[in-house]
Formats: C-alpha cells, sequence, structure tokens
C-alpha cells in the first residue's frame, strides 16, 4: 500500500500562538508517512518553539526571514517565495493566528510566510487558534468565512479549555484531524459534499445472552468511521449510528451509540427520513437469542441449548423517496460476485460495497482494505488494497456523481 502523503510535497505554516508547539507532531506525522516538509516561520513563533527543533524534525533548514539576515547565507535566492511556492503540492498554517488570517484576507506580505502564501498555486489549508474572545470575534469570522469562499480549506479551531485558563472555542484542531484534511486536498476533494445530509452506521452490534456472553462478530468499525470522517472533511453534515467500538470521531460528528441490532434497526429508520444517504458499513448481526437470561447461564445449565432466531433485516424494508440514495455493505467468503449481486437486488441498495476475507490485509481490525462495489448492472469499482479513509473517498464519490 502506498501512503497518500509519499513523496509529497509540504510546506508548513507556523505562526506566533501557544499552539506552535504542535506544529512538531505535524511535522513529525507528515515525515514519517514519507512526505518531505519544509517549514516557515513567523518571527513571533520562534518565541513559542525553536526553528532547531522542526529542522531537526523536517530534515530541512527552517524559513523565518524574507531577506538575508547577514550571516553568510550562499544559498539565498532573491525569488525563494516563487520556487518554494512552485516546489509545494500542499501549504498547510497551523496555528493560523488571527492577525495572520486577517493579512492573508487583506493580500499584506510583510514576511515571510506571507509571500510564500501570496504565490502559492498549490492547494492552502489553514487550522486557526486564538483565545475564546479572540476567535469569536465577528471580524475573525469574517475573515475566516472570506478565505474559505475563496477555496481556502479551512479547519476550524474546537472548543475545549484554552491556555488562559477559559473554556470555549479557539483550539487548534486535533492533530489527526489536521492530517485528515491534508490527505483529503491532496485527493483533490475540498467541500464538494456541502449541503448534504449523510447518515453513516458502523461497528458491529452485540446480541447479548446474558450479562456476560453476547452473540457478535469482529467488525472494529474502523471503514464507517473513515467514511464518517472523509463525508465531514468535504463538508456534509454527518449523523453516526454505532455499535461498540473503541475509535473516536470528530466533535462536530453527530455520533448515536448502540448495542444491539434491533436498536439499530430502530435508529435507521428514525434518522434516514431526515438525510440524503444512508452508507450501512456496519455487520449486523444475523442472529440473537431468543430469551435474555438476567443471571449469568452456568456451563452445567447446558450453553448449547441457547435457541436463536434471525435479526430484523434492516435494509430489505426500509423506505427511501427517489432523491434518496442508500450503499450496503456485504462481506463474502465464496461466490463474492452472486452473493453481493444477491444482497443488491434484495436489500434495495443503489450499491453494494463487497468486502472479501480472501484478500490479505482486508476487512476486519485492519487500517486497509480491498473493496468491489456493484450497481445494478455490474461491477463499477474495484480498489487495490489501501488504507480505509482513501476507499472512504472512493466511495463517497458514488453519491457525488449522483
Amino acid at each position: 500500500m502506498i501512503d497518500n502523503f509519499a513523496g509529497k510535497k509540504i510546506l508548513l505554516g507556523v505562526t506566533g500562538g501557544i499552539a506552535a508547539y504542535k506544529s512538531a507532531l505535524l511535522v513529525r506525522e507528515f515525515v514519517k508517512r514519507g512526505a518531505s516538509v519544509k517549514v516557515v516561520m513567523t518571527p513571533s513563533a520562534i518565541e513559542f518553539i525553536t526553528p532547531l527543533t522542526l529542522s531537526a524534525l523536517s530534515g530541512n533548514p527552517v524559513i523565518i526571514n524574507t531577506f538575508p539576515s547577514g550571516d553568510g547565507q550562499t544559498e539565498f535566492k532573491a525569488t525563494w517565495h516563487i520556487e518554494l511556492a512552485l516546489w509545494a503540492d500542499i501549504m498547510i498554517i497551523a496555528p493560523a493566528t488571527v492577525n495572520t488570517i486577517a493579512k492573508l484576507r487583506a493580500g499584506i506580505c510583510d514576511n515571510a510566510l506571507l509571500t510564500l502564501a501570496a504565490a502559492l498555486r498549490s492547494p492552502l489549508l489553514i487550522a486557526p487558534a486564538a483565545d475564546l474572545d479572540m476567535y469569536s470575534k465577528p471580524q475573525n469570522n469574517e475573515n475566516i468565512q472570506y478565505l474559505e469562499s475563496i477555496g481556502t480549506y479551512i479547519v476550524q479551531a474546537e472548543s475545549g479549555e484554552l491556555a488562559s485558563g477559559l473554556s470555549g472555542k479557539g483550539r487548534m484542531a486535533d492533530i489527526g484531524k489536521i492530517t485528515d484534511a491534508a490527505e483529503t486536498l491532496l485527493l483533490g476533494y475540498n467541500n464538494d459534499l456541502k449541503g448534504r445530509k449523510i447518515l453513516v452506521t458502523a461497528g458491529p452490534t452485540y446480541e447479548d445472552i446474558d450479562p456476560v456472553r453476547f452473540i457478535g462478530n469482529r467488525s472494529s468499525g474502523k471503514m464507517g468511521f473513515a467514511i464518517a470522517r472523509a463525508a465531514w472533511l468535504r463538508g456534509a453534515e454527518v449523523n453516526l449510528i454505532s455499535g461498540p467500538v473503541n475509535l473516536n470521531i470528530y466533535p462536530e460528528i453527530q455520533i448515536t451509540q448502540i448495542r444491539s441490532a434491533l436498536q439499530m434497526k430502530t435508529e435507521v429508520e428514525k434518522q434516514f427520513i431526515t438525510n440524503d444517504a444512508l452508507i450501512m458499513s456496519a455487520a449486523v448481526a444475523d442472529y440473537r437469542p431468543v430469551d435474555y437470561k438476567s443471571k449469568k447461564i452456568k456451563k452445567e445449565d447446558g450453553l448449547e441449548n441457547i435457541r436463536i432466531e434471525k435479526t430484523a433485516d434492516i435494509l430489505t424494508n426500509l423506505q427511501k423517496t427517489k432523491k434518496q440514495m442508500i450503499i450496503g455493505f456485504a462481506l463474502e467468503t465464496d461466490n463474492e460476485k452472486k452473493n453481493a449481486l444477491k444482497k443488491l437486488k434484495s436489500k434495495g441498495t443503489d450499491y453494494i460495497v463487497m468486502n472479501s476475507l480472501r484478500n490479505k490485509g482486508a476487512a476486519f481490525e485492519n487500517e486497509t482494505n480491498v473493496v468491489t462495489v456493484f450497481d445494478e448492472k455490474g461491477v463499477l469499482l474495484e480498489t487495490e488494497i489501501e488504507s480505509k479513509f482513501s476507499i472512504a473517498h472512493k466511495i463517497l464519490d458514488l453519491l457525488k456523481e449522483n
């Protein structure tokens, strides 16, 4: 599998805010994933983190000054900003202060970072950060909205405890969200699903036998969570219904946690009405015990005598309008194509995404997957082994095209 950051050239701009220390984590993550990183800092940023730290992590000199500093630089070129701007596949400014955001909007170029941004041809991503009152000022919000309107990708600040001791919106977005957003831009997406409402299901369901035992499966929920993240990063409003998993999701995504197939069915029927699409990636249990025992069943009482029954199928009788779309999932071990097409027809989905346990590194518990997508005419898409995040974007393209 080739990482989407492998071989990519990233410019990281760091401005003078307390969140500047997190830039070291970004550099380390990008380099670890195969990218070449060059850092440019504002003069005030070096009060929060040293250029030496970022140079050591990136393996490249750090740019601070627009002009030679008088220290005998012989490599300096008057057009360095043009050459570096053309070099980059993406520029990320994290953190971006209120001051830098205002200057970006106005086109001011009074430091090296702003000069470089003005010459940029590649996508620009900014992750704002400021204290509560600074971030909430109407002027700052207006500047952010304007930059977004001209194609700048904004990873909005999150709410939480701030350096001042106050609590509220202003904290720089989580490192994982920023890297996800950068990967999304490198794949060529930028808010193309804005205005869409997408319902995603993820994870397993657990059908309780008694207080300590259940019928379940090995689903980790990683595919569904990747779809939810990717959809949100492309501008969609996302609702996620998840079975029992050990995963985190962006705070902006509304998550409903369930346990059983019946609870999953109830929530899907309730929420699908107000959504444009349903992506049913959850691995719902096919069977459940007929009788739940309120006390632990002893071995001598005979666990082998537990009676089970089929769970109600969620998709078969789900009502949808002509404007709504349903994408189902199927995990197969044999006769994959035949069984997947059978499910496509019986469940009334627009597409079915087939996983196969025959593919190494695919399906349960892995960070990667291999899928084949079918519509009523047959195979529509076949992927190589890729990250589940990359595959999530390819699945979402089905919504964009329709």
